[in-house]
């Protein structure tokens, strides 16, 4: 203790020698300022300590020994400080002359009576809590460190009408992640910043709370509790504080443990009482599991809606940001660059929303062309040369000029130097800024990253959609033999919705009907792979086994207290992960009548509404639906009736009114019916598979060779009228693929690089000869 006052803390200790004897001295700051002792006013002025700041330091001391806080800075006891602070040793702090002083503590509202009335006005003053666990996005909005918010004006007037309620003025923004819930809240922000809001809000600050700074390093008991509620002390004390928790749902178990409270039980009672404003972010899966359980929490918020954005409403988004990313990364997004970005996006990554991942393209498609151009690299490391010689340049001038002449001379011939070296750097980065002004995004470099992504061939994403819709069903019929008119209807009805002529946003809807083997499914595949570039866009559903009235629940999910509630459908889920589908309801014949209702909904609005009550919208799938209704007769009738296939037709037409109601059957686009296959159609299959087969074996280094003879031979084993093309495939695999196999691997010590496919000698059977070199 001070040795003149015997109160506070000695700080400052003096050697006397007196009469021969030696006497230690140990004074507080207070003490020595008013025995006016030289050195220590000259060290307290040195560092900017005035009288004010000396009652502050004592104050700090006391309030120290009081929490059990010790000289050197360790914490003696569980209560919470300050991660962030340095131990504050104020004896090494005289000594040194010249350390910066602690950063100064907000004062409990118990404590107030201690202070000066006027010391928590200063403006330079920091708060404890608020500066360490919180982003203040106003500050950041007026500095113009936050980047320029298009559109949601809808969303940032309801959050603004919200928080100017008298009670429950807290907005939780709910939506999917990517689709700007963070960005309205730092719209706010800087509206504040501008003054363009209502007087309610004027001089608000918006601060985003950092959940994991603030549970991190709470391993005692009552240390989180003290890190919250000082926070929210603060805050009241503000009075104008709009606190933003992102990812909302997380204050629910936050520094939950045995015999402790959670964030946000700690925060009820002052939600409730209006003493702090809150606004929250969170996904609607994370509300409904977190949120909605606690009753108590979710009705001291208020829901704001967050839906993705259209298509033109993100183009808009990009075409108000782009100039951040034409600066950063030095090129020019041309506006149909843009367009293209949010359509591909929307098409080929199912998994995220817009306008995120349409954002995310631009920047990493801008990132892979800036990075394989060298001007604009060159062009960079210009930059930051000129950046480095004018901090040189202003350092060197604003320095105090050198005493010795050698010196001077330096500097003189130092700084001309920089000069003459900025001015060539300068006429360099002009001929860079000419060279790379031309440089443009293109749809190739789109094109390339989404095969990154996903592992579309960027050829497939290169292609415009309407010259590929042109040509459509040429390429169809290189894989679907013999059934031209069903090809031709279900190209017409696909450019029919492509290019925008219905009048409704509905799938395509089709019923494949025909005997088996005739190419009903192997056109859905091609129609899949072919539209929507991957076999995976294919979505089969079985309706044998959506034959109870309960299976429903498997297509929608199952309803509130059922068994599976959590599970979201087996349609609507995949539908929401891939809108660009082709859907195949096989054998729609054998689906209970509430599974067609379902489907009814589907093809008449193109939405439905899954068990969660989520929209699924089926605007941009394909739907096809296959039966074998009224093939037996038409196998029968084939070649005896004067018209077969208007005859076949017309008995399908009435086999499917036996089992679908007119209703639905008038929702559907086409009714397709296939007819059965002659010789000359399975030779032509037999050619497809074949050339299937040399495609698998070239991957292996292997080249396949085979006769006309042996596709006719082919197609005469395998014709059937019962079973289509069916047997076919089944003989290839056993008189051709085991051949070869055995070939493959009987060659020893040989790598067998030709197979050769030919018929016997009577031309009844198949002969394979497998050749090569050695190994």
């Amino acid at each position: 203790m001070c040795s003149r006052c015997h109160k506070r803390i000695a700080v400052l200790f003096i050697t006397k020698i007196e009469g021969g004897e030696t006497k230690n001295e140990g004074l507080c700051l207070k003490c020595a300022k008013e025995l006016g002792l030289k050195p220590v006013d000259d060290i307290l002025s040195k560092i900017g300590i005035t009288e004010e700041d000396v009652d502050k330091f004592e104050h700090d001391m006391e309030g120290f020994l009081k929490s059990g806080m010790s000289l050197d800075g360790t914490n003696a006891g569980d209560e919470d400080e300050d991660a962030g602070a340095p131990p504050i040793d104020i004896p090494r702090l005289i000594r040194d002359g010249g350390f910066p002083i602690p950063r100064r503590q907000q004062p409990n509202p118990d404590e107030k009576d201690h202070q000066k009335k006027d010391s928590g006005k200063k403006s330079g003053q920091k708060r404890k809590y608020l500066d360490v666990y919180t982003k203040n996005l106003t500050a950041d909005a007026a500095a113009g460190k936050l980047d320029r918010i298009v559109g949601r004006e809808r969303e940032i007037e309801r959050v603004i009408q919200i928080l100017c309620r008298r009670q429950k003025n807290n907005p939780c923004l709910i939506g999917e992640p990517g689709v700007g819930k963070t960005a309205i809240a730092e719209a706010l922000a800087e509206r504040i910043a501008e003054g363009n809001v209502p007087y309610k809000l004027k001089d608000r600050e918006v601060h985003l709370v950092d959940l994991t700074a603030l549970v991190a390093g709470t391993q005692f008991r009552g240390q989180f509790e003290s890190r919250v509620l000082g926070l929210l002390n603060e805050v009241k004390e503000a009075g104008n504080i709009i606190l933003v928790i992102d990812e909302v749902h997380n204050i629910v178990g936050a520094g939950d443990a045995e015999g402790s409270m959670n964030a946000a039980n700690i925060l009820k009672p002052s939600l409730s009482r209006g003493e702090i404003q809150v606004i929250g972010a969170t996904t609607l899966n994370e509300y409904r599991l977190y949120i909605e359980k606690d009753s108590a929490l979710e009705r001291r918020f208020q829901p704001v809606m967050v839906n993705e954005p259209s298509i033109a409403e993100s183009i808009n988004i990009l075409r108000g940001i782009k100039h951040y990313y034409e600066e950063y990364h030095g090129i020019k997004l041309p506006d149909h660059i843009l367009e293209r970005a949010v359509t591909l996006s929307e098409r080929y990554i199912t998994d995220r929303y817009l306008p995120d991942k349409a954002i995310d393209l631009i920047d990493e498609a801008a990132s892979h062309l800036a990075l394989s151009t060298p001007c604009i690299n060159k062009r960079l490391i210009t930059l930051d040369a000129i950046k480095r010689i004018d901090e040189e340049y202003s350092t060197l001038e604003s320095a105090e000029p050198p005493k010795l002449e050698e010196d001077i001379e330096w500097r003189y011939a130092r700084l001309a130097e920089l000069k003459s070296e900025r001015l060539r750097l300068t006429g360099e980065l002009e001929r860079l800024d000419v060279e790379c002004s031309n440089i443009e995004l293109t749809v190739a470099d789109l094109a390339e990253v989404i095969e990154i992504w996903t592992g579309i061939p960027a050829s497939n994403i290169k292609e415009n959609e309407f010259e590929r819709l042109e040509n459509l069903e040429e390429r169809l019929k290189q894989r679907i033999v013999g059934q031209d008119k069903a090809v031709s209807a279900v190209a017409r009805a696909i450019r029919r919705s492509r290019a925008g002529v219905s009048y409704k946003r509905k799938p395509v809807s089709f019923i494949f009907a025909g005997p088996t083997g005739v190419g009903k499914t192997e056109l859905v595949k091609t129609l899949a792979a072919d539209l929507f570039d991957s076999p995976e866009t294919l979505i089969r559903l079985d309706m044998s086994e959506f034959m109870e009235k309960h299976s429903v629940s498997r297509i929608i999910g199952s309803p509130p207290g059922y068994v599976g509630y959590d599970e979201a459908g087996q349609l609507t889920e995949k539908i929401r992960r891939r809108p660009y589908s082709v859907v195949l309801f096989d054998e729609i014949e054998k689906a209970h009548p509430d599974v067609l209702n379902i489907l009814l909904q589907i093809l008449d609005d193109g939405e439905i509404t899954d068990s969660h009550g989520k929209k699924v919208d089926f605007a941009n799938t394909v739907i096809v639906m296959t039966t074998n209704a009224g093939s037996n007769y038409s196998m029968n009738a084939a070649g005896f009736a004067v018209n077969p296939e208007s005859s076949s037709e017309s008995k399908i037409d009435k086999a499917l009114k036996e089992f679908l109601r007119p209703e639905f059957l008038n929702r559907v686009d086409e009714i397709v019916t296939f007819r059965p296959l002659d010789e000359n159609d399975f030779v032509a299959i037999a050619r497809i598979m074949m050339n299937d087969l040399a495609t698998a074996l070239k991957e292996h280094d292997i080249k396949l060779t085979y006769t006309e003879s042996v596709l006719a031979l082919i197609a005469k084993k395998s014709f059937s009228t019962k079973y289509g093309a069916r047997n076919m495939r089944r003989y290839i695999q056993t008189e051709i693929e085991d051949a070869i196999a055995s070939g493959i691997i009987s060659a020893k010590g040989k790598r067998v690089t030709n197979v050769y496919v030919g018929t016997s000698a009577d031309g009844e059977s198949v002969s394979v000869i497998c050749s090569g070199g050695n190994v």
